[in-house]
């Protein structure tokens, strides 16, 4: 469907240009609308139904809720029009299940500048059913009594024309009006001209109601009739009046049955939380008319069912209104409204990318092709968060560019102001406020908005939450956060509104934020528990709030530790700054930010880029001195997995002798140094010293296995696993069982495989690439001796160098070497043998070398230079003893 753009078509010369008002797809919608439609029908056509039952609960409601500018208001005047006919369904929605119904829609705008008063709204829904051609006798006579006392010497024909209802539905009302007025007349043998004789008509056809004579016996099965006839005619008896429109629909022949679908649309300009008299009345009209149906659409969802409101609304409570207890969702599947009783208040949904596109693509047009080029289309698709506002903001926009010159995609990485004054224009003060502190969050809970906000009490947050723009994830650690668009504009566009924050406005509530942030952590870990999410979860949303605003650090630090401590490494880096780089470093935020970013993204980059990135960290010299030996430790292990060992070794001295929080990790990193050296008597040394914090079982245990003592290093490992799950150190627990699953894949295949799969159990939410990378290669050492090909280890060897771990790829040569030899191939050991030496000419990994020859029973080409704990003839016995095993498993014959 598409009608005329105005705006657009105003907006330019170009009488060439096509300017559509672009309808994109509400299919769920429709359906939704459709099938409850179809439930209500059902439930009205019942043989129990009774117009005049006034306690039974109500179903007769379907809310569409969203944000301002989500496409409310087309949607509403789409579904009219599809209920007028088919010829004014768009293509796409499917076919009604009411063939053979009569349905009668009636929109009714509710926005303030549109002016329609409570009258206006009980006159269009009568004025509409002029439609039947036939007056409305019982409802006909009080609306006559009500408007000659409210509005006297004022015609109603006149009110009709001045608030084009006439042109609307025609001149048919105020004649239906006049002949029920004299048929009840000539009824009551009543003389005179019954223009001027409504109160004498009245109080007479009361007199033969209530003596229940039989002139009047059609009238007098309306029960209710004769007390709104008496009642004083306000405005609060003409809430009331549409039970007699509800009864008079219900006595209409079958061949003139109609069902009344009425649109409110605009629904929160009807009033706020406090006043809510007008939506008292509109209520009434709901209640009061349980055979129409009406589709409510506005940007909150109705409270109706909230037994709170009970004595502000006449009906309230869940039993009241079983359709609208359900929290507000995404609209559902075509179920969800196809019962009585089933969730009737639904979330217009933002567009989807393909449905952004489209809508772009067919709002401008020339010679039948858009207007506006896909490139532009993807840019404002992208930062429209597929809402439809934005998207009509942009086209407005790309016409006005194109005046001067030809729009290019940079045009439209845009904010529009418009967007604030919209999603603020209903909210209270503190609501604003509210929302513009959370703005500076991605996710938020109650508490953490009201304390980000600087309130001492929660209502304003609490309201909050319950309009559109505000989504809710009850799986996320805050359960609450706002529409992207409308976050981002809040953050970046112009603010023109009356109450706008100046920059100190904003810094302040981004010291609140982080503070508030801070708190919930410091509780948590006063409390004792390890709440990794929530540690993640505070960082991410501290770090740039401390990086933007330049705050100080303060709880950030030892969060920094915490994180760390874990080995989990979850990402964490922020957007960047807008004009900020990575080397123009400016304050311990930035640093700390580029810190923990280079240390979690080094999962994924090779090790040269996490040493540039730490190297940038620690030159930078802005943070205190604890978090500046972290970034030096880190940076000495990027070079040890890089093969610089001098200046990894210079690098873990450093940190050693500094005495502080790493220095038990710094040691464990000489030790290692001094094992890659092939200096096992000094690595063992060193490794007997360090303890739980520099992790001494798992140093041991990579200094037994090269020697071929697979079992004490098997129980090396075993014992850091155990120890790190006492500790709950989840990545050092994943990681020693790693290693002990690859020690054992040497001994026992069976075995390894039980504690290859136990390790992936363990590194299941990890992001540790060194250990992935080892336990895959502990899963070739397993199969050594049957694998069908090497296309595997290529690719572990490829993944090895792009990840810069030069251990990863001489661990993996080890285990081919093994491979080879159990299937008696010596040329390829030696080859593989010469490999190993590579690495080994700065001194390194040399024993990786000598293992090859051991396990093929050659001769050392040259002496060692690795200094073994043991005898070398001892360590040569054991792994050609792990070779025979293997050939005896496998049922090979000696060579």
């Amino acid at each position: 469907m598409a009608g005329r753009d105005l705006r657009a078509l105003f907006s330019t010369n170009d009488r060439a240009l096509q300017a559509g008002e672009a309808f994109t797809n509400r299919e769920l919608q429709w359906e939704l609308t459709a099938a409850a439609l179809t439930a209500h029908l059902r439930h009205t056509a019942a043989p129990g139904f009774d117009i005049e039952d006034l306690e039974t609960p109500r179903d007769n409601v379907l809310v569409f809720h969203g944000v301002g500018g989500i496409g409310k208001t087309t949607l509403s005047r789409k579904i009219e029009a599809a209920l007028a006919g088919a010829e004014q369904r768009p293509a796409q929605w499917g076919e009604p299940g009411w063939a053979g119904e009569r349905i009668l829609p009636v929109r009714v705008d509710l926005a303030r500048s549109a002016g329609t008063s409570f009258e206006d709204l009980v006159l269009t829904i009568r004025a509409a059913l002029s439609a039947l051609g036939r007056p409305l006798p019982a409802f006909d006579l009080v609306l006559r009594r009500y408007w000659d006392h409210r509005h006297p010497g004022e015609p109603l024909e006149e009110y009709l024309r001045r608030g084009g209802l006439t042109a609307r539905f025609g001149k048919a009302l105020p004649q239906q009006m006049q002949s029920a007025m004299a048929d009840v007349a000539q009824a009551l043998l009543l003389p005179g001209t019954v223009g001027t004789a409504v109160g004498q008509l009245t109080g007479a056809l009361v007199r033969a109601l209530r003596e229940r004579r039989q002139t009047v016996r059609a009238l007098a099965r309306c029960a209710r009739l004769a007390d709104l006839l008496e009642a004083e005619p306000d405005l609060e008896a003409l809430s009331f009046y549409p039970h007699l429109l509800a009864w008079e629909l219900a006595q209409l022949p079958a061949d003139k049955k109609v069902t009344p679908v009425i649109l409110l649309d605009t629904f929160e300009d009807v009033g706020d939380r406090t006043h809510r008299d007008l939506e008292r009345l509109i209520q009434r009209v709901v209640w009061l008319m349980p055979n129409a149906f009406f589709v409510v659409t506005g940007r909150s969802r109705l409270q109706w069912a909230d037994p709170a409101l009970q004595g502000q609304l006449d009906y309230t409570g869940p039993t009241a209104w079983p359709g609208l207890t359900a929290p507000a969702s995404p609209i559902p599947a075509q179920q969800a409204a196809s019962a009585p009783g089933r969730g009737r208040q639904m979330l217009v949904g933002d567009f989807s990318p393909e449905d952004c596109d489209d809508y772009l693509a067919r709002r401008l047009s020339r010679d039948g092709r858009p207007l506006i080029s896909s490139e532009i289309r993807q840019v404002i698709t992208d930062r429209s968060h597929g809402l439809p506002l934005y998207l009509d903001l942009s086209v407005l926009r790309f016409l006005e560019i194109r005046r001067t010159r030809e729009p290019a995609p940079a045009d439209f990485d845009h904010d529009f102001g418009a967007l604030i004054a919209r999603t603020l224009s209903d909210l209270t003060p503190d609501e604003r406020h509210v929302l513009r502190s959370v703005s500076l969050l991605d996710a938020f809970d109650l508490t953490l908005a009201t304390t980000a906000a600087g309130l001492t009490h929660q209502a304003p947050a609490q309201r909050l939450i319950e309009r559109p723009f505000v989504r809710e994830n009850p799986f996320g650690v805050w359960p609450y956060h706002l529409h992207g668009l409308i976050r981002s504009t809040i953050r970046s566009a112009d603010d023109a509104t009356d109450d706008r924050w100046t920059d100190s406005d904003w810094a302040r509530a981004a010291e609140r934020a982080l503070a508030a942030l801070g708190a919930q952590w410091t509780t948590a870990q006063d409390s004792g528990g390890r709440n990794r999410l929530l540690l993640v979860g505070c960082l991410r949303q501290g770090l740039p709030l401390a990086r933007d605003f330049r705050l100080p650090l303060g709880w950030l630090a030892e969060a920094a530790w915490a994180y760390v401590s874990d080995s989990v490494w979850e990402p964490l880096a922020p957007p960047t700054r807008t004009g900020a780089t990575r080397d123009g470093l400016e304050t311990p935020a930035d640093a700390l930010v580029e810190l923990l970013a280079a240390l979690a993204r080094r999962q994924h980059e090779h090790r040269s880029t996490t040493a540039a990135r730490l190297t940038t960290v620690t030159d930078s010299r802005l943070l205190p001195a604890d978090l500046h030996e972290m970034g030096l430790y880190y940076l000495a292990k990027a070079h040890r997995d890089l093969g610089d060992s001098a200046a990894s070794r210079q690098g873990m001295q450093t940190v050693a002798a500094g005495g502080g929080r790493l220095a038990p990790a710094a040691r464990r990193g000489l030790a290692h140094l001094a094992r890659l050296a092939g200096d096992f008597p000094t690595a063992h040394a060193t490794a007997r010293t360090l303890g739980w914090a520099g992790r001494q079982h798992r140093v041991e245990g990579d200094i037994y296995w090269p020697h071929g003592d697979m079992h004490r290093a098997a129980t090396a490992y075993a014992a850091a696993r155990d120890q790190a799950d006492q500790h709950g150190v989840a990545g050092e627990r994943a990681t020693s069982q790693t290693h002990r699953a690859l020690v054992l894949a040497f001994t026992d295949p069976d075995t390894a495989d039980d504690e290859i799969h136990l390790a992936e159990q363990l590194l299941t939410g990890l992001d540790l690439r060194a250990t992935n990378l080892t336990l895959r290669i502990a899963a070739l050492a397993r199969d050594a001796g049957t694998l069908p090909g090497l296309e595997a280890a290529r690719v572990l060897r490829a993944e090895s160098r792009d990840a810069g771990i030069t251990a990863a790829e001489a661990v993996l040569d080890v285990v081919l070497a093994f491979h080879h030899a159990v299937l008696g191939d010596h040329d390829k050991v030696r080859t593989t043998a010469d490999r190993l030496r590579d690495p080994a000419r700065n001194g390194d990994y040399a024993y990786y070398a000598d293992i090859a020859h051991f396990m093929a029973g050659q001769s050392l080409p040259q002496p060692s230079t690795t200094r073994w704990l043991e005898p070398e003839d001892t360590v040569r016995r054991r792994w050609e003893t792990l070779v025979a095993e293997r050939r005896h498993h496998l049922g090979i014959r000696q060579p």
